[in-house]
């Protein structure tokens, strides 16, 4: 699948296959065309070349078939401030053709499963961020969908909105769902995920459970010694436990480990018997900050998947449209 914007190829050489009744996470850089992928598959834009089906239906030869089947919640919640959020349910229930009786019936059900039944008759000006993307979440859940696109959902909130959301994802993949997740946030995918890709230049570069492309990192053994004299010791000691090549700052030796990391205890045991004085010792297990900056050089705060965890200013509009250029999707499937 392919799509161009002018002389910007925005979409080209991405593959996904998206098991059913998973969450399946989608890893890029800001401006790197995530939110182009969901909304082909979601049918809102078209494919330039190649093909996706969604659901067991073609996206291009059978769009309204796709619509039925799917929920779709983008990056900013798509509900009217001036109206409650049971009106704002109920009109998206009889646009989505459940009819009078049934739109009422489905958006009570859908608040008090989702606990907004207090706020339900308040006007959407009133409702917290997290509240206004929860009624915008469930309106996309009104016609039960088999597959449903969630595009940075939680971009914006709070820890406790975020955990509130999470919960939600978790319920409907529990009942079924298919997700497809985008997000800027890496333990979000982490959290959520049963298999994430990593896309760079427009291709799947990883591909796995998150544990998995955890475990292709390896973790990292950080040792603080006592003095200069210390560090010929630890050094040996490390390059014998761990088979990496130690890096030595100052006082503080890190080592990779692409195998199994020996334990912190152990760790003290094997210092402490080549008579090495240590300060401190610790045991990091990769993240997947780590994944993404490993594979694709990017930092999260550089316009990395985890941007906005950082702090780090993001790339500017010239820098986000290059990279446009090279990030890419084809032959999706959920």
């Amino acid at each position: 699948m392919r799509k161009r914007y002018g002389d910007v190829e925005a979409l080209a050489g991405l593959d996904l296959a998206v098991a059913p009744g998973t969450v399946y996470g989608l890893l890029g850089p800001n401006g790197a065309g995530k939110s182009t992928v969901v909304r082909i598959l979601s049918t809102l834009t078209r494919a330039t070349a190649g093909r996706a089906t969604v659901a067991g239906h073609d996206v291009a030869a059978r769009p309204d078939a796709v619509r039925e089947a799917i929920g779709l919640a983008g990056q900013h919640a798509a509900v009217d401030e001036k109206l409650t959020g049971r009106e704002n349910l109920r009109i998206f229930g009889r646009l989505a053709r459940l009819g009078r009786r049934g739109a009422r019936r489905r958006a009570d059900d859908l608040l008090e499963r989702f606990e907004l039944t207090e706020a339900a008759d308040r006007l959407v000006s009133t409702y917290s961020g997290g509240m206004r993307r929860r009624v915008d979440l469930i309106a996309s859940l009104l016609r039960a969908p088999a597959v449903l696109f969630l595009d940075e959902p939680t971009t914006g909130l709070d820890p406790r909105s975020r955990l509130d959301i999470w919960a939600i994802v978790r319920e409907l993949v529990a009942e079924g769902t298919t997700v497809l997740l985008t997000t800027q946030y890496l333990d979000e995918a982490d959290h959520l995920a049963s298999a994430v890709a990593v896309i760079h230049h427009g291709r799947v570069i990883a591909e796995g459970s998150p544990a998995e492309l955890k475990a292709r990192i390896g973790s990292h053994v950080d040792v603080e010694v006592g003095g200069e004299a210390d560090l010929a010791g630890a050094v040996a000691v490390l390059e014998r436990l761990t088979g990496g090549r130690p890096a030595v700052e100052d006082l503080r030796i890190v080592t990779g480990v692409p195998g199994r990391a020996p334990s912190v205890p152990q760790l003290v045991r094997e210092l402490d018997a080549a008579g090495v004085v240590v300060q401190d010792v610790g045991v990091r297990r990769p993240s997947l900050d780590d994944v993404f900056l490993t594979l694709t050089g990017r930092t999260a705060g550089t316009g990395g998947a985890g941007g906005g965890t950082t702090g780090t200013p993001q790339d500017g509009p010239e820098a986000q449209k290059a990279r446009r250029r090279e990030w890419s999707t084809e032959g999706a499937t959920a």
